[in-house]
């Protein structure tokens, strides 16, 4: 994730705090120098460092912690409150018809962004439409056709056209019947003069309710200049960080925002339409400081049973709770579980999940777990129905030729039943309480508070 270098850094700084009832310049310098360190080299703007560095500090000196609060969650609070500031609120989006524009440089992942945005607001209830416009990047009619195709969104375009502006005009005509209309522009590979010119009448002629800059998580001190350009030339009210699912350090990007005195509006966080993030500034600072984001989580979670529930009627995740839990039940719960994304990212978003858990794992601990959930997958598709409905009868024999069948081996079929029986008791627990009792161990297993409390209700680790 964007910044990732400075969540891992600040955890470990901060953990030396522990036990600290008070702090002591020396601290608060350590813990400056550090955010300093890391922000400069994730590329945000040097004078945005210091003014945020200086803030900490200042506050971290001369605030008195409340009553009964450690130094380590005092300066935690502090620094969650200054960053939460620094990326600034999400981008104002409401969901009524609109018409939207993006720009960007050529590789910015406009068109991705476009249909990853067409794809959101159907998913809130609105009918939307992406129209290409870009004549100047051979395969981009056929890219931006093929994944709204996958999207299930309505698309125009005319392989044919080269007047970027007529075939914004006849898109805009042509989906006239949709309630959010996406334009995507051609970019360049620099911000030549003849791209500022096209885009300035392509926004004549849509005339869109709101621009926004789609940047490249990787792009550097570059997205001051391009930023500038743009809102010079079109205005532009909110940004979109692409490919934040690599290495990429983001620091450019928030510069971006500063410098159009504009705000974040979605994060892209891998290759397919359902990788995109409205971004929520309270989540995305408690995520990187390992704090979780149940908000996204939440969404995250019914977005996918949903799913999972539309391509299976007879399957209902409420069930679960009133009878046996079979493999199939486990089958679909799995199923659920790959829709939600990749899986470091949930984690990420669980309170005590992510964070400095994470950081203590080995690199490759995620793809291990996901390749485990791989097998188990195709262990379960090489069971009869019989199988799947009572695990109970798998014996030795059964055992060896789904081990066969699959491809895998008896000590994986072995523990993909382990792991159901395991889950089949937790889930036991849970069946015949009441409210009370639900909501008595939920707060018994969040530790001591509950996690809808940890979270402040969903506005924030700290309310």
């Amino acid at each position: 994730m964007v910044l990732d270098d400075l969540g891992t850094s600040l955890r470990g700084t901060l953990d030396k705090l522990q036990g600290k009832a008070r702090l002591d310049e020396d601290d608060v310098e350590e813990i400056v120098k550090e955010i300093q360190r890391s922000l400069l080299s994730a590329d945000v703007d040097v004078s945005l460092v210091m003014e945020l560095s200086d803030s900490i500090k200042t506050r971290a000196l001369e605030e008195e912690p409340p009553g009964g609060t450690t130094a380590r969650d005092h300066v935690l609070k502090i620094v969650y409150e200054e960053m939460v500031a620094l990326v600034g609120d999400s981008t104002e989006l409401p969901l009524e018809p609109q018409t939207i524009m993006l720009a960007g440089l050529q590789g910015s992942g406009k068109t991705t962004s476009a249909t990853k945005m067409a794809w959101w607001f159907s998913k809130k209830g609105l009918r939307p439409a992406v129209i290409q416009t870009d004549t100047f990047r051979p395969g981009a009619y056929d890219q931006a056709k093929q994944m709204c195709e996958r999207a299930e969104v309505d698309f125009y375009g005319d392989p044919d056209g080269d007047d970027p502006v007529e075939i914004a005009r006849e898109g805009m005509e042509a989906t006239a019947d949709a309630d959010v209309h996406i334009v995507d522009t051609a970019g360049r590979h620099a911000l030549e003069d003849d791209l500022i010119a096209e885009i300035e009448e392509i926004e004549r002629e849509v005339n869109p309710d709101r621009s926004l800059l789609v940047l490249d998580a990787a792009i550097g001190q570059g997205a001051k200049d391009q930023a500038t350009r743009f809102e010079e030339a079109i205005g532009i009210e909110g940004v979109m960080i692409t490919k934040l699912d690599g290495t990429a350090k983001g620091g450019g990007a928030l510069t971006a925002v500063n410098e159009t005195n504009s705000s974040i509006a979605f994060l892209g966080t891998g290759e397919t339409v359902q990788d995109i993030e409205r971004f929520e500034p309270s989540g995305f600072i408690s995520r990187l400081l390992g704090m979780g984001d149940l908000k996204q989580l939440s969404e995250r979670v019914e977005r996918a049973m949903a799913e999972a529930q539309e391509d299976d009627e007879d399957w209902d995740p409420e069930q679960l709770l009133e009878g046996n839990f079979t493999l199939k039940d486990m089958q679909k719960q799995m199923d659920a579980m790959n829709r939600m994304g990749p899986l470091d990212q949930v984690m990420d978003m669980i309170p005590g999940m992510g964070g400095g858990m994470m950081d203590q794992l080995p690199d490759d601990a995620m793809d291990v777990t996901q390749d485990r959930m791989r097998k188990f997958e195709r262990i379960m598709d090489s069971m009869t129905d019989e199988e799947l409905e009572n695990p109970k009868v798998v014996g030795q024999s059964r055992t060896e030729r789904i081990a066969r069948g699959s491809g895998t081996d008896v000590e994986t079929v072995r523990q993909l039943l382990e792991q159901h029986s395991m889950m089949e008791r937790t889930i036991s627990q849970f069946q015949g309480m009441g409210d009370g009792d639900m909501q008595r161990m939920m707060k018994k297993m969040g530790g001591g508070g509950g996690l809808g409390d940890m979270m402040g209700g969903g506005k924030g680790p700290f309310g």
